[in-house]
């Protein structure tokens, strides 16, 4: 049943995939780490990847992609996409890593944790989005520094969920030679997804992260949509203060944040996942 599940998933991604990789240069006035992004995202999720390209930023008539992206829901979807590729690529590497090694569970998660915020922070968001802290990456890493962390929490709460419950009880879970590794992980990529979507919300509706972009070569004649309108330099509704919350609701998401990972983590343990 479960080969069956696998051969289906694969056969849907891979043409997922390739609709992405070709289609997104051509009909997404996107900023390329968002384009990037997507084309992660579908080679982990496949079929949801493209439904979400398709949905959420796939200009429907040319010259309509910053009015299209304006609303609150596509714009939280470019944001979770964001993190999810960014830091999906370094749990989903240190994950295959610490398999490989045969690392015991905490070390294993620890691994996985500093590589996924890591990259996704460093690279994937401060160096990437450099341009909307006016050019400046120390800047752009203070920035981007605390929604990278509460969208990671949530992240990895539902991948650790998912992949312990699937790797104790699928046989090659946790060989990433085998192809049930991968399938598990782009299954708990997806929950992880689920589960930031809520944070990345909140994240967006406060200031604190960007959603989708539009970036063109020439201007367009179509009225600025809020967020929507791409930057490459200037201060951007994210980088705006006196709009953020106060430092304590941000202290009071810190410690919600850490608190849903570690009641994660402790389900894990408690039910030997």
């Amino acid at each position: 049943m479960l080969n069956g599940v696998m051969l289906l998933w694969w056969i849907l991604t891979i043409p997922s995939f390739l609709f992405v990789v070709i289609d997104i240069w051509r009909n997404a006035p996107e900023s390329p780490v968002l384009k990037w992004a997507f084309v992660i995202l579908t080679a982990f999720t496949g079929p949801f990847g493209a439904f979400f390209y398709v949905l959420g930023c796939r200009e429907p008539i040319r010259g309509t992609h910053d009015e299209y992206v304006a609303a609150r829901w596509r714009q939280v979807l470019g944001s979770t996409m964001h993190c999810v590729a960014g830091d999906g690529i370094g749990i989903v590497v240190a994950a295959a890593v610490g398999s490989g090694l045969a690392l015991s569970f905490w070390p294993d998660f620890l691994f996985e944790y500093a590589l996924g915020f890591g990259f996704g922070w460093a690279f994937f968001q401060a160096f990437a989005m450099r341009d909307m802290a006016g050019g400046s990456y120390l800047a752009s890493l203070k920035m981007t520094f605390l929604p990278e962390l509460l969208s990671m929490n949530l992240l990895m709460a539902g991948m650790v969920l998912t992949s312990s419950f699937a790797m104790m009880r699928v046989a090659g879970a946790d060989n990433p030679t085998r192809p049930q590794f991968w399938f598990v992980m782009s299954m708990a990529l997806l929950v992880g997804f689920v589960c930031a979507y809520p944070i990345n919300w909140w994240l967006v509706a406060h200031h604190m992260k960007h959603g989708m972009l539009t970036v063109r070569r020439e201007p367009e004649p179509t009225p600025m949509a809020g967020m929507a309108m791409g930057h490459t330099s200037g201060r951007t509704p994210e980088q705006s203060p006196a709009q953020q919350p106060t430092a304590g609701v941000k202290a009071a998401m810190t410690v919600a944040s850490f608190a849903i990972l570690g009641a994660a983590l402790g389900t894990v343990v408690q039910f030997g996942m």
